[in-house]
């Protein structure tokens, strides 16, 4: 996918891709069922999961993290920013979901640190990432195919290492990656069905963590950034 922004949205506007939206969405609203008065972030390619919270949600925020001169990424994201600085105060979010962003991110271990300084101490965070062992990580034509894939494992210690508590784990995508017709009208049924006879190979996996606060050390000196600041 040599365009990944152009390539994501046209994959969220197929066929195959908004089943996957509607059955990953409805996954994330049973971990994250009322963010009413919350300020929200989505980032890396967020766009197609946020509308579940932006109409309750104090603040809604699609941040994308590829630095793409492209009109369409400025109209359909909040703002574009840069994955190594993000820039925005820190303890500004409640609630933080990482879309497309893990697998091709620079650094995730930095990223990690970048989201546990702008999440607040009692917040919460969502990685949604294409499963190692899944299909959906070896069909390079779906944006679950970029990027490097990870397994539970590696998703808790890195988690651990950027200081923050796995909460729960949960899985979506069962269904195989494929835009026929007679497929896609199961996918609910090819969720629960996958769900039950194969808990270890979902197409993507969510993960929900905490600040660890009481496991952070001190740093060394930390660059200074930019930080938006909202006019009075």
């Amino acid at each position: 996918m040599s365009d990944d922004f152009r390539a994501m949205t046209e994959f969220y506007a197929s066929r195959g891709g908004r089943v996957a939206a509607r059955l990953l969405r409805r996954q994330l609203g049973e971990l994250w069922p009322d963010l009413a008065r919350l300020n929200v972030l989505g980032l890396g390619h967020a766009q197609p999961f946020l509308s579940l919270w932006q109409d309750d949600a104090r603040i809604c925020i699609a941040a994308e993290t590829r630095a793409l001169a492209d009109t369409q990424a400025l109209a359909s994201a909040t703002c574009i920013v840069d994955e190594q600085g993000l820039p925005f105060p820190d303890l500004s979010f409640d609630r933080i979901l990482l879309c497309h962003a893990l697998e091709t991110a620079v650094s995730a271990p930095r990223l990690l640190r970048m989201v546990w300084q702008v999440l607040k101490d009692d917040g919460r965070v969502i990685l949604m990432v294409p499963n190692r062992r899944g299909l959906w990580a070896h069909r390079e034509s779906t944006p679950f195919g970029q990027g490097a894939p990870w397994s539970r494992g590696q998703i808790d210690r890195l988690l651990a290492q950027s200081l923050f508590r796995v909460e729960r784990n949960a899985g979506a995508l069962w269904m195989p990656p494929v835009d026929l017709r007679p497929v896609l009208r199961l996918g609910r049924l090819a969720e629960r069905t996958g769900a039950r006879m194969a808990p270890q190979l979902p197409g993507v996996l969510l993960v929900e963590a905490v600040k660890d606060v009481y496991a952070a050390l001190p740093t060394a000196k930390r660059a200074r950034r930019r930080v938006l600041v909202q006019a009075v």
